[in-house]
C-alpha cells in the first residue's frame, strides 16, 4: 500500500502546486472574479479521472472473460503505466524551475479569451495529472497482493490528502520545504516502482502465453525472504521484489531499474557559457606636437635719458 500512497502524494502535490499557481496568480492580479472557473476545471478534471479509472477496472473485471485476456490487458496497462511514470519523472525535473511562468503565461492569454477559456485552461493543467495517477494507480495495485481493493485506495487517497495539505500550507508560507530534493527523493522510490510494476507486467505477458519462460525462475530465496514475513510483504508491496522471480522477470527489473535510476540521479549538464568577445584594441592617439620652445629673454634695452631731467651745469 505504501506504492500506492507514494503515487498518490507525488501525483497530487504536483496537481496541487499547479492549482496553488493559477489561484496564486489571480490573487496577485485581482482577478478573484475568475476563481470559480478555475475550480470548475479541477473539478471537471477530477471527476474525468476518477471514471477513467472506473473505465480501467470494469474493462479488467467485466468485459475480459478469459483470463488470458486480463492477464494481457493487465500487461498493457503496466507497461503504459511505467513509461508514464518515466516521462513524468523526467518532465517535472526539466520544468520543475519553469512551470510557473508557463503556467502564468498561460493564464493571461485565458483571461484576455474569457472565463471558459480560464476554466478549460485549468482543466488541461490537472487532467494529465489525474489521468496518469489512475493509470498508474491500477497498475501499481495490482501488481501486488490484494488488487485494487479497499487498502489500495485508501492508500492513493491519504497520499491525495497529504498533498493537498503540503500544497496549502506552500501557499500560506507555513510550510519551507525544499522542493527540488522532495521531487528528487519520490522520483527514485517510483523509479523503483516503476521496476516492480514492469516486472509484474512481464509476469503477466507470461502467463497471457505472449512470453516464454513462465517456469524458468532465476533463483529461489524463500528461506531468506519469507514471503509471509513483513519485511518481505513490504518488498513485495512497494517494489514488487520476490522471492522467486523468472529470469525474464528478473532480466526487466534490472534492465529498467539501474540505467534509469543513473540518468536521474546525474546531475544535468550546465549548459557552456558563451565565450565573450574580444574587446577590439583601441587606436594610438596621436601623438601631440611638441610646442616650440620659447626664445630666451632678451637683455632690456637702456631706458633713453631725458635731455630736460639732466641738472646743468653752472655757469
Amino acid at each position: 500500500m505504501f506504492a500506492t500512497y507514494l503515487i498518490g502524494l507525488r501525483e497530487g502535490l504536483e496537481a496541487t502546486l499547479v492549482v496553488s499557481i493559477l489561484i496564486a496568480f489571480l490573487v496577485k492580479s485581482q482577478r478573484r472574479d475568475r476563481l470559480p472557473q478555475v475550480w470548475a476545471g479541477v473539478g471537471a478534471a477530477v471527476a474525468l479521472s476518477v471514471v477513467f479509472g472506473s473505465l480501467i477496472q470494469y474493462t479488467s473485471t467485466s468485459l475480459l472473460r478469459t483470463s488470458e485476456s486480463r492477464e494481457f490487458f493487465e500487461a498493457v496497462t503496466s507497461v503504459a503505466a511505467v513509461v508514464f511514470v518515466t516521462w513524468m519523472i523526467f518532465w517535472m525535473r526539466k520544468a520543475a524551475r519553469s512551470i510557473a511562468g508557463e503556467l502564468r503565461g498561460k493564464l493571461t492569454e485565458a483571461l484576455a479569451v474569457g472565463s471558459l477559456a480560464v476554466a478549460g485552461m485549468a482543466f488541461l493543467a490537472v487532467v494529465r495529472e489525474g489521468l496518469e495517477t489512475a493509470l498508474i494507480f491500477y497498475a501499481a495495485a495490482e501488481s501486488v497482493a490484494g488488487g485494487t481493493g479497499a487498502g489500495s485506495l485508501l492508500a492513493l487517497i491519504g497520499g491525495i490528502v497529504t498533498a493537498v495539505v503540503i500544497g496549502f500550507g506552500l501557499y500560506r508560507s507555513a510550510l519551507k520545504i525544499n522542493l527540488s530534493r522532495f521531487f528528487t527523493w519520490t522520483g527514485a522510490l517510483l523509479i523503483l516502482v516503476a521496476a516492480g510494476i514492469l516486472k509484474y507486467g512481464v509476469h503477466d505477458f507470461q502467463e497471457a502465453g505472449v512470453l516464454p519462460g513462465l517456469n524458468d525462475q532465476a533463483f529461489d530465496i524463500s528461506a531468506t525472504l519469507d514471503p509471509n514475513a513483513w519485511y518481505g510483504a513490504l518488498l513485495a508491496g512497494m517494489f514488487n521484489i520476490t522471492a522467486a522471480p523468472t529470469v525474464l522477470e528478473l532480466v526487466a527489473w534490472v534492465a529498467y531499474a539501474v540505467p534509469v535510476l543513473v540518468l536521474f540521479l546525474r546531475k544535468p549538464a550546465q549548459p557552456a557559457q558563451p565565450a565573450q568577445p574580444a574587446q577590439p584594441a583601441q587606436p594610438a592617439q596621436p601623438a601631440q606636437p611638441v610646442e616650440p620652445a620659447r626664445p630666451a629673454a632678451t637683455p632690456a634695452e637702456p631706458a633713453p635719458v631725458d635731455a630736460a631731467a639732466v641738472p646743468s651745469p653752472r655757469a
